[in-house]
This record gives structure tokens, C-alpha cells and sequence, in this order.
């Protein structure tokens, strides 16, 4: 690595910074030397910041945290493959929650309609009970009430001989 304050062939500085076990180069010529010292400083407040919040501290602690920190390679792609998986698996377990939910809705609404279909069949049924034991009470009545005058009518000897013999055994016994 360069020193710090080592210029190269071209008259532009390097400045090289080590951060937590990474050297960190940003190069510095003209217009962009601002720009680029700006961006390296947030760079560096950012780091700074995540190395000292606690949560981050104990996932480095770990063995996981501390072979991630020896290959930062494999530890960006981690990171940039959380990432853009994200939006993904988000969008995944809002499809799953809006299909159980229409599924929870369209079950109730199915039920309803079960049962509405169900009622409608029951009060047809019952409806058609109740004409059926009307039309068969008016002619069960009909038939009490025609038979007995028809038979007072054109067969008065049948009604007289049953009035005789219940007379009869009440003359017998006085």
C-alpha cells in the first residue's frame, strides 16, 4: 500500500484511510477532490455509526459476523443479495396474505350463499307442507261432512236403523 501523503507520477495525491482492517484509497485531483473527500467522510461517519450500534456489534461477535468480516467480498454479495431480495419476498407475502384474505372472505360469502340457498330450499319446502296439509284437511273435512248428508239423503233407512239400535238397548234396560 501507498503512504498517505505519497504523490504518484501524475502530480494527483492519494489518500489512503484504514478502516476497521480495510484500507480505503480515494484519489484527489481538482473538482472532484471535494466531492470525493465529502463522499469519504459520510462514508466513513456511516461505518463508524454501524460499528458502534450495539445490535451490529453482536452480529459481528459471532462466528457467522466474523467470517463475513474476513471475506468482504462474500459479505457485499450477502449483503446486496438481501437486499434486492427484498422487494421480492415482499411483494410474495403480500400476494399470500391478500389471497388468504380473499379466500377467508370469499368462504364467507360462499357460506352466505349456501345458506341462503339452503333457507330459500327450506321455506319452499316447508310452504309446499303447509298446501299439502291444507288441500288434504279440506278434503278430509269434505268427506266428514259430504258423506253423512249423502247418506241422510239417499240412503235414510242406513241412518235410521243406527238411531233404532241405539235407542233400542235404552228401552231394553228400563
Amino acid at each position: 500500500m501507498k503512504n498517505p501523503e505519497e504523490e504518484d507520477g501524475g502530480g494527483n495525491k492519494e489518500e489512503c484511510l484504514y478502516l476497521k482492517g480495510v484500507w480505503v484509497e480515494m484519489q484527489r485531483n481538482g473538482s472532484n477532490s471535494s466531492l470525493t473527500q465529502q463522499l469519504g467522510e459520510r462514508w466513513l461517519t456511516l461505518m463508524n455509526r454501524l460499528q458502534e450500534d450495539p445490535k451490529i456489534a453482536q452480529v459481528i461477535s459471532t462466528k457467522v459476523g466474523q467470517y463475513l468480516r474476513s471475506r468482504p467480498f462474500l459479505a457485499l454479495a450477502l449483503l446486496l443479495f438481501s437486499a434486492m431480495a427484498a422487494l421480492p419476498v415482499g411483494v410474495f407475502l403480500l400476494f399470500a396474505l391478500i389471497t388468504i384474505v380473499m379466500s377467508v372472505v370469499g368462504f364467507v360469502f360462499f357460506e352466505v350463499f349456501l345458506l341462503f340457498i339452503g333457507g330459500m330450499t327450506l321455506l319452499s319446502v316447508l310452504s309446499g307442507i303447509a298446501l299439502f296439509s291444507l288441500v288434504v284437511s279440506v278434503i278430509v273435512t269434505g268427506v266428514f261432512v259430504t258423506i253423512p248428508n249423502l247418506l241422510k239423503r239417499y240412503y235414510p233407512h242406513v241412518t235410521k236403523r243406527k238411531k233404532s239400535e241405539e235407542e233400542a238397548p235404552g228401552l231394553k234396560q228400563q
